[in-house]
Protein backbone atom coordinates (compact mmCIF):
# COMPACT_ATOMS: atom_id res chain seq x y z
CA UNK A 1 0.00 0.00 0.00
CA UNK A 2 1.69 3.41 -0.99
CA UNK A 3 2.07 6.23 1.60
CA UNK A 4 -0.04 8.86 0.79
CA UNK A 5 1.34 12.39 0.50
CA UNK A 6 2.12 14.53 2.94
CA UNK A 7 -0.03 17.90 3.29
CA UNK A 8 2.27 21.23 4.51
CA UNK A 9 0.74 23.60 7.11
CA UNK A 10 -3.46 24.55 6.30
CA UNK A 11 -3.60 23.06 3.11
CA UNK A 12 -6.85 21.79 2.31
CA UNK A 13 -7.97 18.57 0.45
CA UNK A 14 -8.76 18.95 -3.19
CA UNK A 15 -11.27 17.54 -5.50
CA UNK A 16 -8.94 14.51 -5.84
CA UNK A 17 -10.33 13.92 -2.21
CA UNK A 18 -12.92 10.78 -2.15
CA UNK A 19 -16.03 12.20 -1.24
CA UNK A 20 -14.82 15.44 0.19
CA UNK A 21 -15.21 18.77 -1.63
CA UNK A 22 -13.30 21.84 0.14
CA UNK A 23 -15.82 24.29 1.57
CA UNK A 24 -16.46 27.62 -0.56
CA UNK A 25 -15.51 29.23 2.63
CA UNK A 26 -12.24 27.76 3.32
CA UNK A 27 -8.95 28.58 3.28
CA UNK A 28 -6.86 28.37 -0.18
CA UNK A 29 -3.51 26.78 -0.36
CA UNK A 30 -1.77 30.11 0.72
CA UNK A 31 -3.00 30.28 3.96
CA UNK A 32 -6.27 30.68 6.26
CA UNK A 33 -8.46 33.69 5.21
CA UNK A 34 -9.35 36.46 7.16
CA UNK A 35 -13.20 35.38 7.48
CA UNK A 36 -14.75 32.30 9.20
CA UNK A 37 -18.12 31.36 8.92
CA UNK A 38 -20.93 34.27 8.90
CA UNK A 39 -23.94 33.93 10.49
CA UNK A 40 -25.65 33.43 7.85
CA UNK A 41 -23.62 30.41 6.90
CA UNK A 42 -24.58 29.24 11.07
CA UNK A 43 -28.21 29.75 10.69
CA UNK A 44 -28.09 28.02 6.86
CA UNK A 45 -26.36 25.21 8.81
CA UNK A 46 -28.90 25.00 11.77
CA UNK A 47 -31.98 24.76 9.83
CA UNK A 48 -30.04 22.40 7.62
CA UNK A 49 -29.74 20.15 10.48
CA UNK A 50 -33.37 20.73 11.36
CA UNK A 51 -34.70 19.66 8.33
CA UNK A 52 -32.17 16.74 8.19
CA UNK A 53 -33.02 15.01 11.86
CA UNK A 54 -37.19 15.69 10.36
CA UNK A 55 -37.27 13.76 7.70
CA UNK A 56 -34.87 10.82 9.31
CA UNK A 57 -36.49 10.49 12.59
CA UNK A 58 -34.28 7.94 15.46
CA UNK A 59 -35.84 4.85 15.21
CA UNK A 60 -37.32 3.37 18.36
CA UNK A 61 -34.56 1.44 19.16
CA UNK A 62 -31.94 3.85 18.90
CA UNK A 63 -34.20 5.80 21.99
CA UNK A 64 -34.03 2.72 23.64
CA UNK A 65 -30.15 1.88 23.30
CA UNK A 66 -29.56 5.75 24.09
CA UNK A 67 -32.14 5.66 27.33
CA UNK A 68 -30.20 2.45 28.62
CA UNK A 69 -26.66 4.38 27.93
CA UNK A 70 -27.94 7.38 30.29
CA UNK A 71 -29.38 4.90 32.70
CA UNK A 72 -26.57 2.43 33.49
CA UNK A 73 -24.40 5.54 33.55
CA UNK A 74 -26.62 6.79 36.15
CA UNK A 75 -26.74 3.51 38.12
CA UNK A 76 -23.18 3.24 38.03
CA UNK A 77 -22.38 7.03 39.16
CA UNK A 78 -25.10 6.05 42.03
CA UNK A 79 -23.50 3.55 43.41
CA UNK A 80 -19.93 5.25 43.54
CA UNK A 81 -21.47 8.26 45.30
CA UNK A 82 -20.49 8.08 48.41
CA UNK A 83 -16.93 8.44 47.11
CA UNK A 84 -17.43 11.20 45.16
CA UNK A 85 -18.81 13.34 46.97
CA UNK A 86 -15.54 12.17 49.22
CA UNK A 87 -13.53 13.85 46.64
CA UNK A 88 -15.48 16.51 45.48
CA UNK A 89 -15.44 17.12 49.68
CA UNK A 90 -11.99 18.16 49.63
CA UNK A 91 -12.52 21.54 47.11
CA UNK A 92 -12.22 23.57 49.93
CA UNK A 93 -9.13 22.30 51.09
CA UNK A 94 -7.34 22.75 47.26
CA UNK A 95 -6.27 25.99 48.88
CA UNK A 96 -3.85 24.17 51.10
CA UNK A 97 -1.95 22.81 48.35
CA UNK A 98 1.48 23.16 47.51
CA UNK A 99 1.24 25.66 44.65
CA UNK A 100 4.94 24.09 43.21
CA UNK A 101 4.02 20.75 43.10
CA UNK A 102 0.27 21.85 41.60
CA UNK A 103 1.78 24.15 38.77
CA UNK A 104 4.11 20.97 38.24
CA UNK A 105 1.29 18.46 38.08
CA UNK A 106 -0.10 20.88 35.79
CA UNK A 107 3.32 21.38 33.86
CA UNK A 108 3.73 17.21 33.11
CA UNK A 109 -0.46 16.99 32.38
CA UNK A 110 0.60 19.32 29.33
CA UNK A 111 4.11 18.09 28.36
CA UNK A 112 1.49 14.83 28.52
CA UNK A 113 -0.82 16.19 25.66
CA UNK A 114 2.34 17.47 23.75
CA UNK A 115 3.32 14.16 23.79
CA UNK A 116 -0.45 12.82 22.41
CA UNK A 117 0.00 15.14 19.78
CA UNK A 118 3.33 14.03 18.23
CA UNK A 119 2.21 10.72 18.39
CA UNK A 120 -1.37 11.60 16.33
CA UNK A 121 0.52 13.44 13.89
CA UNK A 122 3.08 10.07 13.51
CA UNK A 123 0.74 7.83 13.42
CA UNK A 124 -1.09 10.20 10.59
CA UNK A 125 2.03 11.08 8.67
CA UNK A 126 1.56 14.63 8.48
CA UNK A 127 3.56 17.49 9.19
CA UNK A 128 0.65 19.54 10.26
CA UNK A 129 0.64 20.25 13.98
CA UNK A 130 -2.72 22.70 13.68
CA UNK A 131 -5.47 19.92 12.46
CA UNK A 132 -3.91 17.17 14.46
CA UNK A 133 -4.05 19.71 17.68
CA UNK A 134 -7.63 20.93 17.48
CA UNK A 135 -9.04 17.72 16.51
CA UNK A 136 -7.38 15.84 19.12
CA UNK A 137 -8.47 18.07 21.30
CA UNK A 138 -12.11 18.75 20.53
CA UNK A 139 -12.73 15.38 20.13
CA UNK A 140 -11.33 13.98 23.19
CA UNK A 141 -13.89 16.65 25.00
CA UNK A 142 -16.53 14.82 22.90
CA UNK A 143 -15.11 11.91 24.63
CA UNK A 144 -15.16 13.05 28.20
CA UNK A 145 -18.77 14.10 28.02
CA UNK A 146 -20.12 11.72 26.13
CA UNK A 147 -21.11 7.96 27.92
CA UNK A 148 -19.42 5.61 25.86
CA UNK A 149 -18.25 8.65 24.41
CA UNK A 150 -14.75 7.30 22.97
CA UNK A 151 -16.69 6.19 19.54
CA UNK A 152 -18.48 9.44 18.93
CA UNK A 153 -14.78 11.20 19.81
CA UNK A 154 -13.24 9.61 17.09
CA UNK A 155 -16.18 10.27 14.55
CA UNK A 156 -15.73 13.55 15.41
CA UNK A 157 -11.80 13.84 15.41
CA UNK A 158 -12.05 11.95 11.97
CA UNK A 159 -13.90 14.23 10.39
CA UNK A 160 -11.96 17.35 11.54
CA UNK A 161 -8.83 15.79 10.03
CA UNK A 162 -10.64 14.47 6.63
CA UNK A 163 -11.93 18.07 6.53
CA UNK A 164 -8.58 19.56 6.84
CA UNK A 165 -6.39 17.73 3.94
CA UNK A 166 -5.80 14.08 5.81
CA UNK A 167 -6.44 11.31 3.61
CA UNK A 168 -9.48 9.60 5.11
CA UNK A 169 -7.93 5.96 4.88
CA UNK A 170 -5.07 7.40 6.86
CA UNK A 171 -6.90 8.85 9.55
CA UNK A 172 -8.40 5.24 9.85
CA UNK A 173 -5.13 3.49 10.15
CA UNK A 174 -3.68 6.10 11.75
CA UNK A 175 -6.04 6.80 15.31
CA UNK A 176 -6.42 2.78 15.33
CA UNK A 177 -2.76 2.45 15.63
CA UNK A 178 -3.06 5.56 18.49
CA UNK A 179 -5.42 3.80 20.15
CA UNK A 180 -3.74 0.40 20.14
CA UNK A 181 -0.64 1.91 21.50
CA UNK A 182 -2.87 3.52 24.20
CA UNK A 183 -4.11 0.22 25.64
CA UNK A 184 -1.05 -1.69 24.97
CA UNK A 185 0.89 0.72 27.08
CA UNK A 186 -1.39 0.96 29.89
CA UNK A 187 -1.73 -3.09 30.36
CA UNK A 188 2.10 -3.06 29.87
CA UNK A 189 2.19 -0.72 33.34
CA UNK A 190 2.60 -3.30 35.92
CA UNK A 191 5.34 -4.61 34.40
CA UNK A 192 7.31 -2.41 36.17
CA UNK A 193 6.14 -2.15 39.12
CA UNK A 194 6.52 -6.47 39.20
CA UNK A 195 10.23 -6.06 40.59
CA UNK A 196 8.76 -4.36 43.74
CA UNK A 197 6.66 -7.13 44.26
CA UNK A 198 9.11 -9.56 43.91
CA UNK A 199 11.51 -7.71 46.32
CA UNK A 200 9.42 -8.72 49.23
CA UNK A 201 8.16 -4.90 49.62
CA UNK A 202 4.61 -5.19 51.71
CA UNK A 203 1.90 -4.73 48.81
CA UNK A 204 -2.08 -4.84 49.73
CA UNK A 205 -3.19 -7.99 47.94
CA UNK A 206 -6.08 -6.04 45.98
CA UNK A 207 -3.15 -4.60 44.72
CA UNK A 208 -1.19 -7.64 43.40
CA UNK A 209 -4.60 -9.39 42.48
CA UNK A 210 -4.61 -6.18 39.94
CA UNK A 211 -1.29 -6.53 38.94
CA UNK A 212 -1.83 -9.92 37.36
CA UNK A 213 -4.50 -9.13 36.39
CA UNK A 214 -2.97 -6.36 34.18
CA UNK A 215 -0.13 -8.71 33.37
CA UNK A 216 -2.76 -11.35 32.09
CA UNK A 217 -4.28 -8.75 30.09
CA UNK A 218 -1.22 -7.06 28.66
CA UNK A 219 -0.15 -11.01 27.50
CA UNK A 220 -3.33 -11.46 25.91
CA UNK A 221 -3.12 -8.47 23.88
CA UNK A 222 0.31 -8.69 22.92
CA UNK A 223 -0.84 -12.37 21.28
CA UNK A 224 -4.04 -11.13 19.37
CA UNK A 225 -2.00 -7.90 18.16
CA UNK A 226 0.65 -10.19 17.11
CA UNK A 227 -1.38 -12.46 15.27
CA UNK A 228 -4.02 -9.47 13.86
CA UNK A 229 -0.61 -7.88 12.48
CA UNK A 230 0.82 -10.67 11.05
CA UNK A 231 -1.45 -13.35 9.76
CA UNK A 232 -4.03 -12.80 7.30
CA UNK A 233 -6.71 -16.12 7.58
CA UNK A 234 -7.39 -15.05 11.27
CA UNK A 235 -8.31 -11.22 10.72
CA UNK A 236 -10.58 -12.27 7.58
CA UNK A 237 -12.13 -15.18 9.91
CA UNK A 238 -12.97 -12.34 12.14
CA UNK A 239 -14.41 -9.70 9.79
CA UNK A 240 -16.76 -12.54 8.11
CA UNK A 241 -18.19 -13.43 11.75
CA UNK A 242 -18.34 -9.99 12.91
CA UNK A 243 -19.87 -8.72 8.99
CA UNK A 244 -22.86 -12.63 9.42
CA UNK A 245 -23.85 -11.62 12.94
CA UNK A 246 -24.21 -7.84 12.01
CA UNK A 247 -25.96 -8.72 9.21
CA UNK A 248 -28.51 -10.93 10.82
CA UNK A 249 -29.47 -8.77 13.40
CA UNK A 250 -29.68 -4.94 11.58
CA UNK A 251 -31.68 -6.89 8.65
CA UNK A 252 -33.58 -3.21 8.18
CA UNK A 253 -30.08 -1.67 7.60
CA UNK A 254 -27.82 -1.74 4.08
CA UNK A 255 -26.08 -4.92 4.69
CA UNK A 256 -21.90 -4.58 5.51
CA UNK A 257 -19.81 -6.36 2.34
CA UNK A 258 -16.17 -7.42 2.26
CA UNK A 259 -15.21 -6.51 5.68
CA UNK A 260 -13.00 -8.84 5.67
CA UNK A 261 -11.06 -7.41 3.08
CA UNK A 262 -11.55 -3.89 4.80
CA UNK A 263 -10.08 -5.15 8.11
CA UNK A 264 -6.69 -6.57 6.65
CA UNK A 265 -6.76 -3.02 4.39
CA UNK A 266 -6.77 -1.41 7.63
CA UNK A 267 -4.47 -3.89 9.25
CA UNK A 268 -1.63 -3.27 6.26
CA UNK A 269 -1.85 0.79 7.15
CA UNK A 270 -1.62 0.56 10.85
CA UNK A 271 1.39 -2.01 10.15
CA UNK A 272 3.21 0.72 7.54
CA UNK A 273 2.29 3.51 10.40
CA UNK A 274 4.28 1.12 13.10
CA UNK A 275 6.91 0.14 10.74
CA UNK A 276 9.06 2.70 9.78
CA UNK A 277 8.91 4.98 12.75
CA UNK A 278 8.08 2.10 15.53
CA UNK A 279 11.00 3.45 17.53
CA UNK A 280 9.61 6.73 17.94
CA UNK A 281 5.75 5.63 18.41
CA UNK A 282 7.08 4.13 21.68
CA UNK A 283 9.06 6.56 22.76
CA UNK A 284 6.22 9.27 22.42
CA UNK A 285 3.58 6.33 23.84
CA UNK A 286 6.03 5.64 26.90
CA UNK A 287 6.20 9.05 27.41
CA UNK A 288 2.71 10.02 27.67
CA UNK A 289 1.43 7.81 29.91
CA UNK A 290 5.12 8.61 32.23
CA UNK A 291 3.98 12.15 32.08
CA UNK A 292 0.59 11.15 33.12
CA UNK A 293 1.97 9.11 35.73
CA UNK A 294 4.07 12.08 37.10
CA UNK A 295 0.44 14.00 37.21
CA UNK A 296 -0.26 11.71 39.76
CA UNK A 297 2.61 11.36 41.63
CA UNK A 298 2.90 15.37 41.76
CA UNK A 299 -0.54 15.58 42.58
CA UNK A 300 0.27 13.63 45.46
CA UNK A 301 3.41 15.96 46.73
CA UNK A 302 0.99 18.49 46.52
CA UNK A 303 -1.19 17.32 48.87
CA UNK A 304 1.31 16.56 51.14
CA UNK A 305 1.36 12.98 51.00
CA UNK A 306 3.97 10.52 49.77
CA UNK A 307 3.86 6.58 48.62
CA UNK A 308 6.27 4.02 47.19
CA UNK A 309 6.29 4.99 43.09
CA UNK A 310 5.60 1.84 42.68
CA UNK A 311 2.93 1.21 44.17
CA UNK A 312 0.67 4.27 43.14
CA UNK A 313 2.02 3.01 39.81
CA UNK A 314 -0.34 0.10 40.44
CA UNK A 315 -3.23 2.15 41.83
CA UNK A 316 -2.46 4.48 38.43
CA UNK A 317 -2.44 1.53 36.23
CA UNK A 318 -5.83 -0.11 37.51
CA UNK A 319 -7.49 3.55 37.98
CA UNK A 320 -6.58 3.75 34.38
CA UNK A 321 -7.77 0.89 32.83
CA UNK A 322 -11.16 0.87 34.90
CA UNK A 323 -11.57 4.10 33.20
CA UNK A 324 -11.36 2.73 29.93
CA UNK A 325 -14.96 0.82 30.40
CA UNK A 326 -16.82 3.01 28.74
CA UNK A 327 -19.61 3.41 31.86
CA UNK A 328 -19.73 6.96 32.63
CA UNK A 329 -18.21 9.88 30.69
CA UNK A 330 -14.80 10.33 30.29
CA UNK A 331 -15.06 7.84 33.94
CA UNK A 332 -16.21 10.78 35.42
CA UNK A 333 -16.97 9.04 39.13
CA UNK A 334 -15.46 5.66 38.27
CA UNK A 335 -12.19 7.11 38.07
CA UNK A 336 -12.75 9.52 41.16
CA UNK A 337 -14.19 6.54 43.67
CA UNK A 338 -11.31 3.61 41.74
CA UNK A 339 -8.17 5.62 42.04
CA UNK A 340 -8.61 7.27 45.01
CA UNK A 341 -9.56 3.84 46.99
CA UNK A 342 -6.67 2.07 45.60
CA UNK A 343 -4.17 5.06 46.45
CA UNK A 344 -5.40 4.49 50.11
CA UNK A 345 -4.78 0.72 49.46
CA UNK A 346 -1.17 2.23 48.34
CA UNK A 347 -0.72 3.24 51.56
CA UNK A 348 -1.94 7.20 50.82
CA UNK A 349 -4.09 8.37 53.65
CA UNK A 350 -7.93 8.82 52.86
CA UNK A 351 -7.98 12.67 52.82
CA UNK A 352 -4.76 13.32 51.22
CA UNK A 353 -5.42 9.94 48.63
CA UNK A 354 -9.32 12.38 47.71
CA UNK A 355 -7.28 15.34 47.58
CA UNK A 356 -4.58 14.16 45.34
CA UNK A 357 -7.14 12.48 43.22
CA UNK A 358 -9.08 15.78 42.72
CA UNK A 359 -5.79 17.36 41.90
CA UNK A 360 -4.97 14.95 39.15
CA UNK A 361 -8.89 15.26 37.75
CA UNK A 362 -8.24 18.88 37.52
CA UNK A 363 -5.18 18.58 35.03
CA UNK A 364 -6.13 15.65 32.94
CA UNK A 365 -9.82 15.86 33.10
CA UNK A 366 -11.62 19.22 33.67
CA UNK A 367 -8.74 21.61 31.82
CA UNK A 368 -8.70 19.64 28.65
CA UNK A 369 -12.45 19.30 28.79
CA UNK A 370 -12.11 23.26 29.02
CA UNK A 371 -9.87 22.80 26.05
CA UNK A 372 -12.26 21.34 23.63
CA UNK A 373 -14.68 23.73 22.91
CA UNK A 374 -11.61 26.43 22.14
CA UNK A 375 -10.10 24.55 19.69
CA UNK A 376 -13.08 23.63 18.15
CA UNK A 377 -13.55 27.35 17.62
CA UNK A 378 -10.36 27.94 16.35
CA UNK A 379 -10.68 24.75 13.71
CA UNK A 380 -13.78 26.21 12.42
CA UNK A 381 -12.34 29.46 11.67
CA UNK A 382 -9.57 28.24 9.86
CA UNK A 383 -11.54 24.80 8.06
CA UNK A 384 -15.36 26.03 8.51
CA UNK A 385 -17.31 23.10 9.54
CA UNK A 386 -16.63 19.83 8.70
CA UNK A 387 -18.80 18.13 6.57
CA UNK A 388 -21.11 14.57 7.79
CA UNK A 389 -18.35 11.61 7.37
CA UNK A 390 -18.00 7.27 8.14
CA UNK A 391 -18.27 6.20 11.50
CA UNK A 392 -14.52 5.98 12.37
CA UNK A 393 -12.80 3.21 14.99
CA UNK A 394 -13.34 3.85 18.46
CA UNK A 395 -10.65 5.86 20.03
CA UNK A 396 -8.76 6.30 23.49
CA UNK A 397 -9.18 9.30 26.06
CA UNK A 398 -6.40 11.16 25.11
Amino acid sequence: MGRPEERGHGERPGSDTPGLDAPDNGPTSNGPTSNGPTSNDAAAEFAARIEEAEAHPLRRRSVVTRVLVVLVAGVAIYFVLPSIADVLGQWPRLSTLDPRWLVLAIVFELAHFACTFALQRLALRTRDWYPVVTAQLAGNAITLIVPGGAAAGAGVQFRMLANAGIDPTTAVGGLTAFSLLGVGGLLALPLFALPTILAGTPVNGGLVHAALLGLVGFVVFAGLAAVALSVDRPLAAAGRTIQRVRNRLRRSRPPLHDLDRRLIEERDEIRAVLGNRWRAAVLLSTGRLGLDFLCLVASLRASGAQARPALVLLAFAVAGVIGMVPITPGGLGIVEASLSGLLVLAGVGAGSAFLATLTYRLASYWLPLIAGPVAYLAYRRRYGTAPAAPAAPAGQRH
